[in-house]
């Protein structure tokens, strides 16, 4: 249908993280026309990514399909793209597969990881955020046990089996609980070559409480 010929006002939702999907079921049924544009197809359910990260759970446990979930929403179309840029002089959006036009425009794109202008923190840390960023934290974290095992130098052994976090919000706790029931845990039956005093986590939060 040409834009021209919209019976109903076109709604733009750009993001498919909790906003956009709230906001996308709330408009089932109604008289407007609903466009979903997320660069993912699946949904992240982001207060368990420490589980991804820590091995807990698999990525797939907390990534749902995003077209399953509006399979019987008739006024919702879900496009896989990337927005590049807002046009508000003529109400469009450019994506990585064209310009939509819209009506009302929701930009519902989530958060990123604020480094507070630290560059070598940026550099020097990973962020947990997205489940690429959660699988990558996976990968890490087993590549430093698995070499701490064959680590005969004691200062770099130390080296691979402390881990810092940084930010003492919801999701910072959980991780530093996950990794501390890693160690109390698995670790010794997993590595038995290894103890658990031997690994050590640490949390750094610039306020004087945690969240």
């Amino acid at each position: 249908m040409a834009d021209n010929e919209r019976s109903c006002p076109r709604i733009v939702i750009v993001g498919g993280g909790f906003g956009g999907l709230e906001l996308a079921k709330r408009l089932k049924g109604k008289e407007v026309e609903v466009i979903l544009v997320d660069r993912h197809n699946y949904h992240t359910f982001q207060p368990l990514l420490y589980q991804v990260a820590t091995g807990t759970l698999e990525a797939e446990a907390i990534a749902f399909p995003l077209r399953r979930a509006f399979q019987n929403h008739k006024n919702l179309n879900f496009r896989l793209a990337d927005v590049t840029r807002i046009n508000p002089e003529k109400n469009t959006v450019d994506t990585t597969t064209g310009e939509i036009a819209y009506d009302y425009l929701v930009l519902a794109t989530g958060a990123a990881t604020n480094f507070f202008g630290d560059k070598l923190l940026q550099h020097y840390t990973m962020g947990m955020k997205t489940v690429p960023e959660a699988l990558n934290l996976r990968s890490m974290i087993l590549q430093s046990v698995e070499g701490a095992v064959r680590e005969l130098d004691m200062v770099e052994k130390e080296e691979l089996m402390t881990f810092v976090i940084v930010g003492g919000g919801p999701t910072g706790v959980e991780l530093a609980g996950a990794l501390a029931e890693f160690r109390n845990h698995i670790l010794q039956k997993d590595y038995p070559t290894l103890r658990p005093q031997e690994m050590r986590v640490f949390m750094v939060e610039s306020k004087p409480k945690l969240l």
